[in-house]
């Protein structure tokens, strides 16, 4: 969808934008954008901002319905949108929580230096790339039974400690200890289980990426130093992958049974995209029972994938990945529904919050906050293009009341995957990024050019507009060194 929005929006504040209740008779409150005035024109040149509107027409919606500053065109529910529903009354919608259940960011910090790692950096991008599989359809590094995957999409990252795949404690640094406590296997197809029992351990395509990164620059050095970012130069290592096809198969399947539940409830929807079912419902459950399945699948994957770095680097610099500190600073995920309590008109309720495209971004002393991290509040991480820099923020106490604890999840694209097909070379975009001191291994031309730089907004003006509507606090940037794509 390429045609432009023309419907209204005013300015509330100097980093939101609303779409009034009045737009549409359907919409059960108003829509509300986080961006500035110069985001504007970009917000107006796709179909996002009505899906905003179309959100806001759901039953049991509470509060607006958001976008975060990275929003673009999405399936039913704009990408960077974050909504809740009260959780007797509302519903629960697939296209809400994304086909891609639980894709997350996930950092690894390391003791080591760049000075320490350039005389090695082909040789760890090239062994990650070994030892991490990438490219559309690509195996994992494990293929697992049924029953071990049933026990992996049930237990969560509790499954890779008994294996071995992870230190005792990796999950305290994890989203939710990386669990999901309502899955259940029996809620996922055989054609889900046939897709996803081949990839656990892959990276996959598209903007999924593991990235060596440096510290470029700290803006906050006691969240920092919480974080164990210690100084500039650090090296760290970013994944960003989900649920492969498991959880993309669980999304198609009860996208499929929610729009049948629609029909049978007359529900009245402004775009099928959005079917949904009630919370409570049958369907309803038998969908947060599947996708917590893709949930812990994810944050398995991701496990895997932290694995096969931490030998990479043991094997290229001869030395252990405890020795060379390669401890998780967090996995945070950003296509998840979660059940939480939030303060809506002073009144505490319980709500299913959707987020799609959106992140957690809780305060210093919030409960789920890792203990650790308490005094600081929860990591929140937003990677921008291969081509320039990412982030590593910290969630503030404004944004549970103006976003229930959400931010922004990258940099959001501005040119459609075709678009880029056309406008850019994979070899010019190679080097490019040599130029910038970046190594790029990719698993095909394709992903190079669909994923080039220019293909994304700037993620700069991404957080300056989140920390500016008081959603998150950038502790630090940090920017490729050596990147593995898909």
């Amino acid at each position: 969808m390429t045609s432009g929005w023309n419907g209204p929006l005013e300015k509330a504040s100097r980093f939101q934008y609303r779409i009034p209740r009045s737009y549409k008779p359907e919409m059960r409150t108003d829509g509300l954008i986080f961006i500035d005035d110069p985001m504007v024109l970009q917000l107006r040149q796709d179909q996002a901002a009505e899906q905003v509107a179309n959100v806001a027409t759901l039953p049991g919606i509470v509060g607006p319905s958001l976008a975060m500053p990275d929003i673009h065109w999405g399936y039913g529910f704009p990408i960077g949108g974050v909504a809740a529903f009260d959780l007797d009354e509302g519903v629960i919608s697939p296209g809400g929580i994304g086909y891609d259940i639980n894709c997350g960011v996930r950092l690894i910090r390391t003791d080591l230096t760049e000075a320490e790692v350039r005389p090695n950096l082909r040789a760890l991008t090239d062994t990650c790339f070994k030892n991490v599989p990438s490219g559309v359809g690509e195996g994992g590094l494990l293929k697992v039974s049924r029953q071990e995957l049933a026990a992996l999409a049930t237990d969560g990252v509790a499954w890779s400690v008994e294996k071995g795949y992870a230190w005792s404690n990796d999950p305290d640094h994890i989203e939710a200890g990386g669990h999901l406590p309502d899955a259940d296997f029996s809620k996922a197809s055989e054609r889900a289980i046939t897709r996803g029992k081949d990839q656990v351990g892959s990276l996959g395509s598209g903007n999924h990426f593991l990235e060596i990164q440096k510290v470029d620059r700290i803006y906050d050095e006691r969240a920092a130093k919480a974080f164990g970012l210690d100084a500039v130069g650090q090296v760290c290592v970013m994944v960003h992958t989900g649920s492969r096809g498991f959880g993309h198969q669980i999304a198609t399947d009860f996208i499929e049974v929610c729009e049948r539940v629609v029909k049978r409830e007359k529900i009245e929807l402004p775009d099928l995209q959005l079917a949904c079912a009630p919370v409570g419902s049958k369907e309803g459950e038998d969908y947060w029972k599947a996708m917590s399945c893709g949930a812990n699948f994810a944050w398995n994957n991701r496990q895997l994938i932290t694995f096969g770095v931490r030998n990479a680097f043991a094997q290229v610099l001869k030395r252990s990945a405890e020795d060379l500190g390669m401890r998780i600073v967090y996995d945070v995920c950003h296509n998840i529904g979660k059940k939480e309590e939030h303060r809506v008109e002073g009144k505490r309720r319980r709500l299913v919050v959707h987020r799609k495209g959106a992140t957690r971004a809780f305060p210093a002393g919030h409960p789920e906050t890792p203990p650790q991290y308490r005094e600081v509040g929860q990591p929140v991480l937003i990677p921008g293009d291969m081509g320039t820099c990412s982030f590593v923020l910290t969630g503030l106490p404004t944004a549970m009341d103006l976003s229930f604890g959400s931010s922004c999840h990258g940099a959001g694209r501005q040119m459609s995957r075709k678009a880029a097909t056309r406008t850019y070379e994979a070899n010019e975009v190679v080097r490019t990024l040599e130029k910038r001191g970046i190594y790029l291994h990719a698993a095909s031309r394709a992903g190079i050019v669909e994923e080039a730089p220019g293909a994304y907004k700037d993620v700069e003006a991404v957080v300056r507009v989140a920390e500016g509507a008081g959603l998150t606090k950038i502790v630090a940037r940090m920017v490729p060194l050596g990147v593995v794509k898909g």
